[in-house]
């Protein structure tokens, strides 16, 4: 839908406009560190058996991939609004939110449905063979049904575990929460973004991204009841703050390999961070890791806007593709892990000695090969075809929630002249 933009678009208060050039892969790229850090953490029973010294050694960073999901969430609300800002922030429009919201179903709910039916399928096979079933089937009934397939299961209860029938689904169900939020929320930050500067709208973000942090700080524990909901709404908030920001800036080559380079020592840090407070947690503070959250904000900025060191490396075609693949990767990790853990149960087997470490690492394969399988076969066919239910043409090559790449890391470049147009999109996905 084309928008007639206002004078003050094509010039910011200062005078000065700004194009920004080239797909941000180094988000794309990032979004495989982040799935890859969920899968460990499942899978850390298996590595503790078939192979403790290096589950051992990586414990403090294993320990806490469930921050991957707050990543998750960041990457969501900045490609988001990255993608949508001029589309949406001007005015509301119904029609228009509505079709953000059917894109945003044909990113996320193809994937999503395909899961959760293989999980209930799951279920009834363990019923039916051997002498293990699967789990407490209380939570299997017509309402529970309902409310998986409409994304909002994670609303009535106010903890995560057992939400879903496919166990990381309720991240699923908390982003299609922020969906919804979302057609209000980037009226907010539009009118922000052209009254603050980029370094005002930086330090916004990453106090967006406080409240999870601070709950930690006061209750000790990072998972508490409803502290799911802080989690999706502030760090997604931060990710469209974060955005804004990026949109504002104007840097020269020589700002953006420093970004880069700073991008590397916030990965670092992030690292250290987490052997630090392993070794040494804060008293009364049980979940203390939650604590590197507060990096997870500079860290996106840094990649958006960098080139060189990091962010190239995060853009190479395998870390683009392991990216674009992240979705189902996350999705279909847990089934795996499941299926393997029955298995174990039900015909006594273990992961000790050299064949543990084979299993283990057939399991990953296995989930990798799966994630590859329902990229291509479903995400991306049924993705495109309820797009061409609405009739909106070619598809676009964003893909972060699409949490889901292209050319370079994201270009600024100052010009003189007006800004005639944003590119496309961006191609990360969010999940």
């Amino acid at each position: 839908m084309e928008l007639n933009r206002p004078d003050w678009w094509h010039k910011w208060p200062d005078g000065k406009s700004v194009v920004r050039s080239g797909d941000i892969k180094a988000l794309t790229g990032l979004r495989i560190i982040a799935a890859v850090w969920v899968v460990l953490f499942h899978f850390r029973p298996l590595l503790r058996d078939a192979a403790p010294g290096f589950r051992d050694a990586l414990a403090p960073v294993l320990n806490c991939g469930a921050q991957g999901v707050d990543l998750f969430f960041i990457l969501s609300g900045f490609v988001l609004t990255w993608n949508y800002f001029d589309r949406m922030g001007w005015s509301w429009s119904t029609r228009g939110t509505l079709h953000f919201l059917w894109l945003r179903l044909a990113r996320v709910w193809p994937v999503y449905l395909v899961t959760l039916h293989l999980a209930a399928l799951w279920v009834i096979f363990t019923l039916h063979v051997g002498h293990v079933p699967w789990q407490d089937l209380s939570g299997f009934n017509a309402v529970s049904y309902v409310r998986q397939v409409l994304l909002v299961q994670l609303w009535f209860q106010p903890f995560f575990d057992g939400s879903s029938w496919d166990g990381p689904a309720w991240s699923i169900s908390a982003e299609w929460l922020a969906y919804l939020l979302f057609g209000g929320l980037v009226l907010v930050i539009f009118r922000m973004a052209r009254a603050t500067r980029a370094r005002s709208l930086m330090w916004l973000a990453v106090a967006a991204s406080l409240p999870p942090v601070a709950m930690l700080l006061l209750s000790g524990q990072f998972y508490t009841p409803w502290s799911w909901l802080p989690r999706i709404v502030m760090q997604f908030i931060a990710g469209a703050l974060v955005a804004a920001a990026v949109g504002r800036l104007r840097l020269t080559a020589r700002g953006r390999r420093g970004a880069g380079y700073a991008s590397l020592l916030l990965l670092a840090a992030v690292v250290g961070l987490l052997y630090l407070l392993d070794a040494h947690p804060l008293h009364g503070v049980q979940d203390t890791g939650g604590l590197v959250d507060v990096l997870f904000v500079p860290l996106v900025m840094t990649l958006a806007i960098g080139a060189g060191s990091l962010p190239a490396l995060l853009s190479t075609r395998v870390m683009v593709f392991g990216g674009q693949v992240s979705f189902c990767v996350y999705m279909v990790h847990e089934l795996v892990h499941t299926a393997w853990i029955w298995a174990a149960a039900q015909f006594e087997l273990t992961l000790h000695g050299g064949v543990g470490k084979l299993i283990v690492a057939g399991l990953l394969a296995i989930t990798l090969i799966a994630a590859i399988v329902l990229f291509y076969v479903v995400e991306e066919p049924a993705r495109r075809w309820m797009r061409r239910m609405v009739d909106v043409g070619p598809p676009e090559t964003d893909t972060l929630s699409d949490p889901a790449a292209q050319p370079v890391t994201g270009k600024l470049q100052s010009v003189d002249r007006a800004l005639k147009a944003r590119p496309k999109s961006i191609s990360v996905r969010a999940g």
